[in-house]
């Protein structure tokens, strides 16, 4: 059979899994999920990932594919979806798209560019020069400021690609990106968008938040900060900053909440607008709605 695929986007508590779980089911298709925290192994609570039985009615991709601790990046994840793609189409099954974090998908849509061949020799000299840090960043800063400044000086992982680029290529980043322009991964991808008021979509959160305090996510927050610090970026996400501010003393167990809540609204609202003005091929419709209209296309 020919793989189809197509892909459910939406802001964070919008009904994404749910409705991916129940079309799937309907369409015979494998999800791959593009939610920024599910990808990491035991952030569980913070993350809402779809439960245990939701995992086993729809094989999932996407979800628990890394430790807290391990670097994620779009190279990674388009790297994830081609294995994803090759499962299935031995499988014989269709995919589902689905998830907040939609610069994973424009990342397959607009796709990444070629990097150089990099020797041996080369990695070496460049995790040399890595060892001072704050200088490779200042000269690379003044060779190619338009693509450093997009760069913060701590980013250790985007300062090592460009001085790899640098150092394998001999040109900057912004020569080598402008000669090796990006290709489209995947094209003629259907989207639908989950359009959701806002009053409707706080009220869903501040009661998503609750939910996952009754689930114990204080402890879930613990565990992790024991295990694995406070370093790791994925340490640094919405529901866990606030919970350790929260174990520091800072706020109470109202404020912690109450901020959680705000913050993931701040987030959804920067969702519905990256979801309104990056993507050409999409369908906006209330989630009552979308179900049918998908069914009717697909």
């Amino acid at each position: 059979m020919s793989l189809k695929q197509l892909a459910i986007i939406g802001p964070t508590a919008s009904g994404k899994s749910d409705l991916g779980i129940k079309i799937a089911k309907e369409v015979n298709a494998y999800i791959l999920s593009i939610d920024s925290l599910s990808i990491y192994k035991e952030i569980d609570i913070v993350s809402a990932k779809p439960s245990k039985e939701e995992l086993r009615e729809v094989k999932h991709f996407g979800i628990d594919e890394i430790w807290p601790d391990e670097h994620f990046s779009v190279e990674i994840f388009i790297r994830l979806y081609q294995e994803v793609v090759q499962k299935c189409q031995e499988d014989g099954k269709n995919l589902i798209i689905v998830g907040g974090t939609s610069f994973y998908l424009k990342s397959l849509l607009d796709g990444l560019s070629p990097l150089p061949k990099i020797t041996q020799e080369t990695q070496k000299r460049v995790e040399e020069k890595l060892k001072n840090l704050s200088l490779v960043y200042e000269e690379l800063l003044q060779k190619d400021p338009a693509y450093m400044q997009k760069i913060k000086p701590n980013d250790r992982y985007r300062i090592e690609k460009a001085l790899l680029i640098y150092e394998a290529s001999g040109i900057t980043p912004s020569k080598w990106f402008a000669v090796n322009p990006a290709k489209p991964i995947i094209t003629n991808l259907p989207i639908y968008n989950i359009d959701v008021e806002r009053e409707v979509l706080r009220e869903r959160i501040a009661q998503r938040t609750q939910k996952m305090y009754d689930m114990e996510l204080i402890d879930e927050v613990c565990y992790l900060e024991q295990k694995y610090t406070r370093a790791p970026n994925s340490m640094k996400a919405i529901g866990i900053v606030e919970v350790l501010d929260y174990l520091d003393a800072r706020t109470d167990k109202e404020e912690m909440l109450g901020l959680i809540t705000t913050h993931t609204a701040q987030l959804a609202k920067r969702q519905q607008t990256f979801n309104r003005s990056q993507f050409a091929n999409i369908t906006h419709a209330k989630l009552e709605d979308l179900e049918e209209l998908i069914l009717q296309n697909f």
